[in-house]
């Protein structure tokens, strides 16, 4: 069980890179920050604007 735990929480950080990714935002530094807050991470990138190009935070 708890080796299906730290996969789950390993592919949200990855899907949050990508969503990072998509909205001009640093994915490393969102897949990070997804370790330590996994689903409340994904919240906050689903409310945030996408940056205009060139603008990597």
């Amino acid at each position: 069980m708890d080796g299906q735990y730290y996969v789950g929480w390993g592919t949200l950080a990855l899907i949050n890179a990508g969503l990072a990714q998509g909205k001009n935002r640093s994915g490393l530094n969102w897949f990070l920050a997804s370790i330590f807050l996994g689903p409340i991470a994904t919240f906050i990138l689903l409310i945030f604007e996408k940056l205009p190009a060139g603008e990597n935070y």
